[in-house]
């Protein structure tokens, strides 16, 4: 058996650009995106939707919409090897082997008129070729096994619309992790579970993770599953990263104005609030982007030269960076939004 090397970096993303052509102009939807993720970690990306989260996901596996989507710039390198130099029959052999996704919508992940046997067949057939119908079905069941689905023998025979939203959910996590890949993408997986489910699967994707050192990339809106889920988190506007660090740093010290803003707007059960504090205005069109912070026109903090000019990106502490032209002065620190505007 393999020996597990927790910490190692197993996915590194460099300068991603990926591009929209539409009748409207062309929409950066990714916009120079830079991160990594090592062998045991879980990386959050978070931001409001619109924000290129999504579209980072599915350019990361070479899924962009296309004719649209082009990957115009950037690398992509898991353990060695540029994603983005593959051929379209070299990304296919990757795909499910060595990084995977997880969909954020079970009804529509599972194809209803197959079983999900047959689902799970297809997806740890395409990577074990030559080891027979009997070798495969055992796979599959011990896939829907290690995702803790009762009666896996019986299940796999099973319709999706005999099963709930969280054994769905279970089940294209199954798929997910049945080639046993070195990275998963979690799109938003619980936005269909309630309260209870969604505990239970977030505990089951880190016992999993505990056991084979998967990296996770864990894309959500919900800042409760980033503190107990994520080791850093990356925050997305309008395609560009622009604050990342430690969940603890950030969460304790954000220093970038939409960061501050969103961790506002979630509801504190500590303190009472008559009226929770909401972002101003609408996220920019990204096919009319100007050439200054993108966050500008509805930051309480913005000047002339915020419109004029696109920030570096400043180290605040550590691996903790956030681009805002305030960082410039070492002593600036924000006040929480919180009652300030509404």
């Amino acid at each position: 058996m393999e020996e597990l090397t927790f910490g190692e970096e197993v996915l590194n993303v460099q300068n991603l650009h990926t591009y929209l052509y539409t009748r409207w102009g062309i929409v950066k939807a990714v916009d120079g995106v830079t991160f990594s993720v090592s062998r045991g970690e879980t990386l959050g990306i978070v931001g409001e939707s619109g924000s290129g989260k999504s579209m980072t996901a599915l350019s990361l596996m070479r899924l962009q919409p296309r004719p649209a989507g082009r990957i115009v710039q950037g690398e992509v390198w898991l353990e060695g090897t540029d994603l983005l130099k593959l051929s379209d029959q070299q990304i296919q052999r990757v795909r499910g082997r060595d990084i995977s996704m997880i969909l954020q919508d079970p009804q529509t992940s599972l194809n209803p008129v197959f079983s999900v046997g047959n689902q799970l067949l297809e997806a740890v057939g395409v990577h074990n070729k030559g080891i027979g119908r009997k070798g495969l079905v055992a796979r599959a069941v011990e896939a829907l096994r290690s995702v803790r689905v009762a009666a896996p023998e019986q299940r796999f025979q099973d319709y999706p619309h005999q099963m709930s939203g969280g054994m769905k959910q279970r089940v294209v996590g199954a798929i997910s992790i049945s080639c046993e890949p070195k990275v998963i993408i979690a799109d938003e997986p619980t936005t269909a579970l309630d309260v209870t489910i969604q505990a239970q699967y977030l505990e089951l994707l880190q016992d999993i993770q505990r056991d084979t050192g998967l990296a996770i990339i864990f894309i959500t809106h919900d800042f409760g599953i980033v503190a107990n889920m994520c080791d850093r988190v990356v925050v997305m506007y309008a395609g560009k990263i622009v604050e990342q660090g430690e969940v603890r740093e950030i969460f304790n010290h954000p220093s970038h104005p939409y960061t501050r803003a969103l961790l506002d707007s979630v509801p504190n059960l500590e303190s009472k609030a008559e009226r929770l504090y909401s972002i101003q205005g609408q996220p920019p069109a990204l096919w009319d982007l100007g050439t200054g912070c993108r966050f500008a026109p509805r930051c309480p903090y913005s000047d002339q030269r915020c419109y004029d000019e696109y920030p570096p990106s400043y180290t605040v502490k550590g691996e903790h960076t956030a681009d805002c032209w305030r960082l410039e002065d070492a002593n600036w620190r924000m006040e929480p939004f919180s009652g300030q505007h509404t």
